[in-house]
């Protein structure tokens, strides 16, 4: 076995803290006891404090996945039209479910390099004039590609076109890294999973849940039994779920939480930013091409990266795990072996970052990729520069 601690850099799951090991490590208590009743409502809070949210929130014991079917059980009917769009990966996937389950999907194309065009949301709304198309799903921080798409500006769009459509979003690689209003910025869904900023292994999904989308429920047709929101809201009224939940995990989000508070959202919004920066201007020094085209979009959780024509991203990425025990991403779907990913984001630190651009130069170079020396000089300089 090598020595040290392995370097887990994909953009999720991310490393997870000491202090949340520590939390998950006891014993499980009854989740029926007034001990399990007072975690449960003090997780629910804090997640609407995370969602910045007054609404509701259900917490599931599942991957993001099932948070995405929640959303979309929960608030539709059969053969309902929703509007997607091709950021990427995910949100290809996301698109392949609701067809699954019996939706109709209108899927505006793109080139993974951009995020959601407000303007063709808008346009597409706007001639929707029965308003056939019930909900506008879209994700925000593109696990995939890096590229994270201005929510503000989609609601923006949506209410010029005065359209009804529910506004679902995936912040599964965004929230708490990235800044994310649910409330202000006029959300009607918003998913999360554990297993990223919440720096917290993979098996709790979450749903941010308005008013809008609570009246739309009660009118859906789409089959649901264990996603259904009635049967979690009502249970957790009380600290309680109507299944078993996954208790360990809520102990271990407990402290996540605490975490966060300690810091504060802004300054882990700064903090992943920064981190951000300090990765894309050792790439730009390397001489490689971020994915992300739009300096709007870019992504404070991630960063993927462009090989040059003719090298493999995945070779690189076995020479980097082989060399220095390093995990890096891998590229997805229409990107793969042609990008590897840099995850920055939840517990994560200066020291962590050069360490994990370092692999990365070491990497270039043992595979022949060909590069320019002085990224990681770049971060470093940008890191510890005053101010």
């Amino acid at each position: 076995m090598p020595s040290g601690r392995h370097f887990l850099q994909i953009p999720g799951p991310t490393n997870v803290p000491d202090r949340v090991l520590r939390a998950i490590d006891r014993p499980t208590i009854d989740h029926r006891s007034a001990d399990f009743a007072a975690l449960g409502k003090e997780v629910v809070a804090g997640m609407k404090w995370v969602f910045r949210t007054e609404g509701a929130v259900a917490i599931y014991p599942s991957s993001g996945t099932g948070a995405w079917e929640a959303a979309l059980v929960n608030t539709l009917s059969p053969g309902d039209r929703v509007l997607m769009v091709e950021t990427g990966h995910f949100a290809t996937l996301w698109r392949e479910m609701a067809g699954r389950l019996g939706l109709e999907v209108e899927f505006i194309p793109g080139d993974w390099r951009r995020g959601v065009d407000p303007a063709s949301v808008e346009a597409r709304l706007a001639a929707d004039k029965s308003h056939s198309l019930k909900a506008v799903c879209v994700v925000h921080n593109e696990t995939s590609t890096g590229v994270t798409s201005r929510i503000p500006e989609i609601r923006a769009a949506i209410d010029r076109a005065r359209h009804p459509a529910l506004f679902m979003v995936d912040t599964i690689s965004s929230l708490a890294s990235i800044d994310y209003r649910h409330d202000e910025w006029g959300v009607d869904v918003t998913v999360a999973g554990s297993q990223k900023g919440l720096m917290l292994p993979p098996g709790l999904g979450f749903n941010a849940i308005s008013k809008k989308a609570l009246e739309a429920s009660a009118r859906a047709k789409l089959p649901r039994s264990y996603w259904d929101w009635k049967a979690i809201l009502v249970s957790n009224e009380t600290g309680f779920f109507p299944y078993t939940p996954s208790t360990n995990l809520l102990f271990g989000l407990r402290e996540a939480i605490q975490m966060l508070r300690e810091e504060g959202l802004e300054n882990v919004f700064a903090r992943h930013a920064r981190h951000g920066e300090a990765t894309r201007r050792a790439v730009r020094a390397w001489g490689l091409e971020v994915l992300c085209l739009d300096e709007r979009e870019y992504s404070a959780s991630l960063t993927a990266v462009l090989m040059p024509e003719g090298h493999d991203a995945d070779r690189l990425r076995k020479i980097i795990l082989d060399r220095f025990d390093m995990s890096l991403g891998a590229g997805l779907g229409k990107v793969a072996k042609k990008v590897f990913r840099i995850g920055h984001l939840g517990d994560f630190n200066d020291l962590t970052l050069m360490g994990t651009l370092c692999g990365v130069e070491m990497g270039l170079a043992l595979a022949g990729v060909p590069h320019k020396k002085g990224g990681a000089d770049a971060a470093m300089a940008y890191l510890a520069a005053p101010g």
